[in-house]
């Protein structure tokens, strides 16, 4: 017996081949996640800036992001990140422009595991873009890059998130108290997750 759940690990692990996320992924015609470079710093911190009132609802690192050298050090973290196998940062892109950004903020190969985050300019709020980029992450990590598991963690307060959540078909698999501390108050998180035997069953 010992035997036979030991050779069914070893397939397991033999079948899985660890590969880094792709640089670049379509989602429809003109929208796309293109890897953030250095070459992007200047684009993204303008939209940053415009956006903080909004953003600074729910994202609690604005007042590290205060100028462009700090947008280049958080490229330069990302990218080093990604080669180390530990995610992936993507601006959300429609015809060529910014418009958000979407991360996998965390890879555990070991058990096929991720978890995505994103933010998106308040113009484009409601345009559906947050669910449709969502979804061709999960495919890529699922399809792809072989991946099982896919997580989102989502402010209890955040409304729009939790539809983004509930529109992926992703399940509740949990409540954090006091799980982020947000410029000057604790907020609450839901944790949301979806499997790849689940998504591609939808």
């Amino acid at each position: 017996m010992a035997y036979i759940i030991s050779r069914v690990a070893e397939e397991m692990t033999n079948s899985f081949k660890f590969e880094l996320p792709y640089p670049l992924l379509m989602v429809e015609e003109g929208l796309e996640l293109s890897q953030l470079n250095l070459e992007d710093k200047d684009e993204l911190f303008s939209l940053i800036d415009i956006n903080r009132i909004h953003l600074r609802k729910w994202l609690p690192w604005l007042d590290d992001i205060k100028t462009v050298n700090d947008i280049k050090k958080f490229i330069s973290t990302s990218l080093n990140d990604y080669y180390q196998g530990q995610g992936i940062n993507y601006s959300i892109k429609l015809n060529d422009q910014i418009i958000g950004n979407i991360s996998l903020n965390w890879i555990d190969y070991n058990n096929r595991s991720c978890g995505v985050g994103y933010w998106i300019s308040e113009n484009y709020m409601g345009s559906g873009f947050i669910t449709k980029c969502c979804s061709r992450l999960m495919q890529h990590c699922f399809h792809d890059l072989a991946l099982h598991r896919f997580v989102l963690e989502v402010a209890t307060g955040n409304a729009s998130s939790i539809s983004v959540a509930q529109r992926l078909g992703m399940r509740l698999e949990g409540l954090n108290i006091d799980r982020e501390w947000l410029y000057d108050h604790y907020v609450d998180s839901n944790i949301y997750a979806i499997t790849s035997p689940e998504f591609n069953s939808q």
